[in-house]
């Protein structure tokens, strides 16, 4: 699906990407996380074709991505953090873009429009932000492309509209489709993204399933800090510690703990991994 090797970039002379190599699979929904900065964003513009490659590769289901051509665009979308509304009735915009991906369901756009609570007889620029980010999500659910970028999703969303989010989402993925979602919202999204990717600027710090990273890794609950853990924080409930799994028992896995476990031990959880970052 996306075979990206040795990829770099840069803005002038700012440099954002440094030899990134990454192999996604439909049929997945992973989860692209980074501190600010890292490049997030500008990794899914160059999947997406907004953004050339300027050293390396970036191939998406065969093509060149910044080709745009377009056999390649009516099988992507990209839903960005931040977009200017059309000046244009929801339901009417819907139709006149819809026609440009093959196995877009009307239907389905309309039961997910309702279930979002947005009314898409309305103007964009009549709706709420939040309103205003659901009905693009929904658009780009029921196109049914191969390959749905999305950046900071459940971003501007309220609380009921994120569990929203996260149960349409998972009823849309199938195995035909791959789904990238870049947050800083990890909470919004766990129980969703499988595998997780974790992003540095010059490397690819994690790239496994969430049953490989339980597998390698412990999560648990105490009274007291682990001496050993490789990361542990204070919690109402007492102390979170993640440690490397040397029972081989298996335990949930904390998302956002495993993202400060990685960023605090980038050697060691190489290490634990065995470099396979691909």
């Amino acid at each position: 699906m996306i075979q990206i090797e040795n990829l770099s970039f840069n803005y002038s002379r700012k440099r954002v990407l440094t030899d990134i190599s990454l192999n996604l699979l439909p049929g997945n929904i992973y989860g692209l996380l980074g501190q600010n900065g890292v490049g997030k964003t500008t990794l899914l513009k160059i999947i997406g074709g907004l953004l050339p490659v300027k050293d390396g590769k970036c191939e998406v289901m065969g093509q060149i991505p910044f080709k745009r051509r377009p056999g390649f665009l009516e099988e992507i979308i990209f839903v960005p953090e931040d977009f200017t509304p059309p000046d244009m009735i929801v339901n009417k915009y819907v139709k006149g873009r819809g026609q440009f991906y093959p196995r877009f369901d009307f239907m389905k756009f309309a039961a997910i429009l309702s279930e979002f609570e947005v009314d898409g007889d309305q103007k964009f620029g009549k709706l709420s932000y939040g309103q205003q980010k659901k009905a693009i999500i929904a658009f780009a659910l029921s196109a049914n492309v191969k390959l749905l970028l999305l950046d900071e999703p459940s971003n501007g969303l309220d609380i009921p509209s994120k569990s929203q989010l996260r149960k349409i989402i998972a009823r849309s993925a199938d195995e035909d489709c791959c789904i990238i979602i870049s947050t800083h919202q990890v909470r919004d999204l766990e129980n969703l993204i499988d595998p997780i990717i974790i992003l540095d600027t010059n490397k690819v710090l994690l790239n496994e399933s969430i049953a490989n990273i339980s597998s390698k890794l412990t999560f648990k609950f105490s009274g007291k800090t682990d001496e050993k853990a490789l990361y542990s924080e204070s919690t109402p409930g007492g102390y979170l510690s993640v440690a490397k799994n040397v029972t081989g028992e298996e335990s949930a896995v904390n998302i956002e703990a495993l993202f400060n476990t990685v960023i605090k031990n980038k050697e060691e959880i190489k290490n634990i991994f065995n470099s396979n970052l691909q």
